[in-house]
């Protein structure tokens, strides 16, 4: 492959900020569904005991789902800012160009492959 190969066009472009786009909006339909405001609903089925366990279990699981839903959402809103401000594809680390296959799989990254495996590792 080459260095061209690699690059990320103006259509890759494109195809990633729609990506986003759409992702972001799937993210806060669900963001809808299991918070009101900065709270996560609280389920209510009844005073029985089997029915709080069921609401207890909910809601568990709704914070999980909040956490990951709203982090999801930040990575997704930086690098729709970054593409905005035009260093999209840019590594944070090195500032080195991120190749274009690691932008199209993970179209959130912002380091390149070297600078992650060496945070991964330490």
């Amino acid at each position: 492959m080459t260095t061209e190969d690699n690059k990320l066009d103006s259509e890759s472009l494109e195809k990633i900020k729609k990506e986003l786009t759409e992702k972001r909006e799937q993210i806060l339909k669900d963001l809808e569904e299991v918070s009101t405001g900065n709270r996560v609903k609280f389920p209510d089925y009844g005073d029985k005991l089997d029915e709080n366990a069921q609401e207890i279990d909910e809601y568990t699981t709704n914070l999980a789902t909040d956490k990951v839903l709203e982090e999801s959402l930040r990575d997704i809103e930086n690098a729709l800012d970054r593409i905005e401000k035009g260093v999209y594809g840019v590594c944070k680390y090195c500032h080195q160009p991120i190749g274009k296959k690691r932008l199209l799989a993970r179209p959130v990254a912002s380091a390149c492959v070297p600078c992650k495996t060496k945070l991964q590792n330490g």
